[in-house]
C-alpha cells in the first residue's frame, strides 16, 4: 500500500504544502508562487494543486 502525504502549512505567513510518497519528498510549493502576494497567509490552494499535478495525482489519492 502506498502512503502519500500532504503538508499544509496555512493561515500564517508564507502559506505552503508539499507532498510525499512512501516517505520520499516528490514536490513543494509556496502559495505566494502563484499569487504573487508576499508572504501569503492563506489557504495554500494553488500550491496542493501543484504537488498533486507533479505526482499525476488527484485530492481523491491523498
Amino acid at each position: 500500500m502506498t502512503t502519500r502525504i500532504i503538508g499544509i502549512s496555512a493561515f500564517y505567513h508564507d502559506s505552503a504544502a508539499a507532498l510525499l510518497i512512501d516517505g520520499k519528498f516528490v514536490a513543494a510549493a509556496q502559495e505566494e508562487r502563484f499569487t504573487r502576494k508576499k508572504h501569503d497567509a492563506g489557504f495554500p490552494t494553488n500550491a496542493i494543486r501543484f504537488c498533486l499535478e507533479q505526482a499525476g495525482l488527484t485530492i481523491s489519492d491523498i
